[in-house]
This record gives structure tokens, C-alpha cells and sequence, in this order.
């Protein structure tokens, strides 16, 4: 096909990149630990692992993985939020031949429950202060092991006391009540030292992670990610950052982490990427608190900085972020949901650096295009197709449309999701014969190749970066018995991109707003949660009694 994109690559961006010099991700994870070894691969807190020391806990808990017996391709769900003790799950499960499930520690005990029963996954690895939701969660039945993080693990033995204590006393962040038969993190990473250890095999097209999304067609399913998927993504990813980093490498390089590392964007490119590159990765572990990510950067100025419209424009809404260093930073990368002129133009007002647009989904890895990384200015595109990727505009039919016509995002390349776990038909339905994952996203493309996002799916509502699928806050809130009917809707807002409407018919005429959130609450995670409800006497409805949710939108 026609690949318009390759002649606006910069200098020194080869159009392909090549895997062959690596048998896995595992591979890739091990030889960059041998290539950095004394170097500093994540920070948390003050307290750092390096990349040596990361390999031999991650090697560890490989070992208990491998001791419990597990099948080949067993899951391991992860529901931590950015400590050291993710990279090196992460990592320690992939060594062990298993699947990482990714989950994220803000959702509730349904939403876990869902994933759990779907995945399938025999271990799961939570976080001390989220644990009492997995204490809710029944009928996973495959769930044989349980691993608590406490907030202090791997931060030196004193610092350990201290955060602990402060978590668990002063934050209140600790459990309830203790989890019976829970093994604690330490004692998992103290028994696998003294375990013997088979290498398994693994090669590049087994899987290596799911992750979960609504997919193209809104009903949350785990995107299949293989080795190579991911391997390929990294690669790719390092060939873009070429321009805007080669000069600087192989010197060992800070990126800030605050994005979730269970979230796809940050996984592959403030997780993978960066061990693949031998940076140091300082973890935010909430990127609400501004404070904290102010005395990061401080204290670390970073080279590269990825992040979402919402995070860059709260940053500029902080009256210490511009007496902070800007000096270091070379990348600041945007993705997760469009970012916005507005907030680009100040950006680069205050830092001196443009941010650098992008594009993806769980499906592809995630990176599907990107901006060059030598860029100057905004441009509003979501860039150029990554090396080893192809994107075609195309038609409800499937057929390609005229360059600069509106039409569907398709994408094929070694990024591409193998399909949806236990979801054949879905499968099918995302791909087009010749294999292009078709995005639901609508857009055009420039005769040079750039790619510009008209719209969304369809029905997707994007929070911080997260989608948001109607149809599952939709059936929370017509489960409620005052209910009749409901629709969900996203509106502009101006913190987070967009926010959840909720529109209701009653059933009872005593149904409330105060009712409607807290039973919101109890079964959604706070950004599904709807932050306006309007109650109606009827939707608009199709000749066919469907919901019309553009009418409600307009």
C-alpha cells in the first residue's frame, strides 16, 4: 500500500524495525539488566533498584511463580499502583512463563470480580491498601494465591517502618481487617531465593499480557498482547524518540513516571521503554498529589516526561511548576486523549518544549503514531505511523477513502493485539480480512502522511486518559429499583477532557441525585462515576426503541 508517512519521517528514523535480536520480552528485560547493571532502573520515595538488583527480586519471584505449580500461561493479575514492587511482578512474572493481568487498584469489587472470573488468573498481587476489595470479590474459583504489597516494601528497612506507619496510622490507608492465608511480598521475594529454578520456554508470539478494554465495541474485554507485540511497540517507540534523544544516549537518562504503570500507555512506555533504553524511572505513585510530583521533578528533572492533557494542564495550574528545571527535559509525551491547543501553547510557553503528540489503544500495544520528537510546535495531528506500521482511512465498507477524507482509523503491524481473550466473535469483528485491526476511531490523513482524530468512538467517553463505555455504567444504574430507564453521555469538561452524564427516567418519583451517585458509587470507579444527572420524563428513542445518545449529546 501506499505509505505517504515514510518520507516525512526525520532524518535517521528507519522505516522498519527488526526483532530479531531478541527471543522475548524476557530476553529484551535481560539484556538490557546486563547491559545497565549498576545503573538506577526505578526510584520510589528516595529508594532505588538497580537494574541488577531488579532482575535478581524480579528472578525471585519467578521462582515462587514456578514453585506453586502453575500451568504454562497462567495469569498473574497486578492491582498496585506505581511502587517498585510493580516492575518487578511485572517482570518476575513474565519470567516465569506466566500472563500479566493488569488491574487497576481503583476499581471496585464487580469490576475486579469481572476481570478475575475472565482472565482466569491463579495469583493476583494487590496492593495493602485495596486489598479489602478483593476481600468482597466471590466465585473465582481459579484464584488460588494472594500476595500483599504494603506501602513501604523495598524502600530500605527504616524507610520501610516509616511509610508503613504513616499509611497504615496517619493516612488510615491500611486493611480492615487481615487477609487469611495472604502471603506478604517480603516473605514471597525471601522464599524465592532459596528455590531452584527451569528456565521455561517462551517464545516471541506466546502471550505476555492482558489487558483490559472495551475494545471497538464497548463491552470490556482483555486485549491479547504477545511478546513480540510488545517487544515491537518498544522498539518502536525508541525509533521515534530517536531525534529528540539520540544525542543523548546511552547516558543514563530520568524519565518521570506518574502515569499508572497498569495503564497500557505507561506499561510500555515509562515501564519497557525505558528499562529497554537503561533510564531511571522515578515513580509518582499518585499523580493527584501535586505536591509530591512537584518535589520529583525537583529533586530529579526529568528528560522525559509522558503523560495526558488533563495531568499537563493541572501541572500548568500549579503555581510552583514554573520555578521547577526544564533544563533536562527533551521529551514530554502526550497520549491517552487528545491534547488540547490551549494546553500545548502554554506548555511550551513555560518549559520550552513542545509536547509531543501520540496515538494508540490497549489493542495496539499501544502506540500507533506519533509526532517527530524534533518537532517545534503544535500541530494537532496525532502524528505519523510508527515504523512497521500501517494506517489506512477507510470506508463503512472497508475500501480506502480519498487522502484527506473522513473515515475509519485502520491499523496493521507487529503491534497489533493477537484478539480479545474468550471473545472469538469479537475478533472477528474487529479485523478486516486482510488483517488491519479497524479502531472505530473516525479521521483523515494528510497527503504527507500525517494522521488527524476527528472523533472518538462513537459512544466512548475519555476521563483523564481512561475510557469510559456507557453501556457498563448504564447497566449499574438501571440494576438500581427506582430506575426506569437511563443513558449515558460524555460533556466537555475542563479538568479532565470529559465528564459522565447520566440522563434518567424514574421508575419511583422519590429517586434522587443523592441516591443515583451513592449507588454509582458502590458498584463504579470514581472517573465512571456520572458528575452531572438530569432527570427526564422519556429519551429519545428510534423508530426501533433504541436510545439515542447524539440526541442527548447535542
Amino acid at each position: 500500500m501506499n505509505s505517504p508517512w515514510i518520507s516525512s519521517y526525520p532524518e535517521g528514523v528507519s522505516p522498519t524495525i527488526s526483532t530479531d535480536g531478541y527471543a522475548s520480552l524476557v530476553d529484551l528485560l535481560e539484556q538490557a539488566c546486563k547491559r545497565y547493571g549498576p545503573r538506577a532502573a526505578v526510584q520510589s520515595f528516595g529508594a532505588h533498584l538497580t537494574y541488577t538488583k531488579l532482575e535478581q527480586e524480579a528472578a525471585c519471584f519467578a521462582k515462587w511463580l514456578q514453585s506453586l505449580g502453575l500451568d504454562p500461561g497462567a495469569r498473574v493479575a497486578l492491582m498496585l499502583p506505581n511502587v517498585l514492587a510493580y516492575p518487578v511482578a511485572l517482570f518476575g512474572t513474565l519470567k516465569a512463563g506466566c500472563v500479566v493481568v493488569n488491574v487497576n487498584p481503583l476499581c471496585t469489587p464487580r469490576e475486579l470480580g469481572a476481570q478475575l472470573r475472565d482472565s482466569g488468573a491463579s495469583v493476583i498481587v494487590v496492593f495493602e491498601s485495596v486489598a479489602d476489595t478483593l476481600e468482597q470479590v466471590t466465585d473465582c474459583d481459579a484464584l488460588l494465591h494472594r500476595v500483599i504489597v504494603a506501602p513501604g516494601d523495598m524502600l530500605g528497612a527504616l524507610k520501610s517502618v516509616v511509610i508503613n506507619f504513616g499509611a497504615r496510622h496517619l493516612k488510615k490507608l491500611g486493611p480492615k481487617k487481615p487477609m487469611p492465608g495472604a502471603w506478604p511480598w517480603r516473605f514471597v521475594l525471601r522464599l524465592g531465593r532459596d528455590l531452584s529454578w527451569q528456565a521455561p520456554d517462551i517464545a516471541m508470539d506466546d502471550l505476555a499480557a492482558l489487558q483490559y478494554t472495551g475494545g471497538t465495541t464497548g463491552t470490556p474485554r482483555a486485549a491479547m498482547l504477545t511478546h513480540r507485540n510488545l517487544v515491537s511497540n518498544v522498539l518502536q517507540v525508541q525509533a521515534v524518540a530517536q531525534p529528540a534523544l539520540g544525542d543523548l544516549l546511552p547516558r543514563p537518562l530520568t524519565m518521570l513516571t506518574a502515569l499508572p504503570l497498569y495503564h497500557v500507555f505507561a506499561m510500555t512506555v515509562c515501564g519497557l521503554y525505558a528499562l529497554h533504553a537503561g533510564m531511571k524511572s522515578v515513580l509518582v505513585i499518585n499523580p493527584r498529589d501535586r505536591a509530591s510530583l512537584l518535589y520529583a521533578w525537583r529533586k530529579d528533572p526529568p528528560h522525559v516526561f509522558p503523560g495526558v492533557n488533563t495531568l499537563f494542564n493541572a501541572l500548568l495550574n500549579e503555581a510552583q511548576f514554573e520555578t521547577l528545571d526544564f533544563q533536562s527535559l527533551r521529551l514530554a509525551f502526550g497520549g491517552g486523549m487528545a491534547i488540547q491547543q490551549a494546553v500545548a501553547q502554554r506548555w511550551v510557553g513555560v518549559t520550552g518544549r513542545p509536547l509531543i503528540e501520540g496515538y494508540g489503544l490497549s489493542e495496539t500495544s499501544p502506540v500507533v503514531t506519533a509526532n517527530p520528537t524534533n518537532a517545534q510546535a503544535y500541530s494537532g495531528s496525532i502524528g505519523l505511523p510508527l515504523p512497521s506500521t500501517e494506517v489506512r482511512i477507510v470506508d463503512e465498507q472497508g475500501a480506502f477513502v480519498e487522502t484527506g477524507e473522513r473515515g475509519e482509523i485502520a491499523v496493521r503491524g507487529p503491534q497489533v493485539m493477537r484478539g480479545y481473550w474468550n471473545a472469538p466473535h469479537d475478533t472477528t469483528a474487529a479485523f478486516t480480512p486482510d488483517g488491519f485491526l479497524r479502531t472505530g476511531d473516525i479521521g483523515y490523513m494528510t497527503a504527507q502522511g500525517y494522521v488527524f482524530l476527528v472523533d472518538r468512538k462513537k459512544d466512548l467517553i475519555v476521563v483523564s486518559g481512561f475510557n469510559v463505555y456507557p453501556s457498563e455504567v448504564e447497566a449499574v444504574v438501571s440494576s438500581h429499583p427506582g430506575v426506569l430507564e437511563c443513558a449515558v453521555v460524555g460533556v466537555p469538561d475542563a479538568a479532565s477532557g470529559e465528564a459522565v452524564k447520566l440522563f434518567v427516567v424514574p421508575l419511583d418519583p422519590q429517586l434522587n441525585e443523592e441516591s443515583v451517585h451513592e449507588w454509582c458509587a458502590r458498584e463504579l470507579s470514581r472517573y465512571k462515576c456520572p458528575r452531572a444527572i438530569e432527570f427526564r420524563a422519556e429519551l429519545p428513542k428510534s423508530n426501533v426503541g433504541k436510545i439515542l445518545r447524539r440526541d442527548l449529546r447535542s
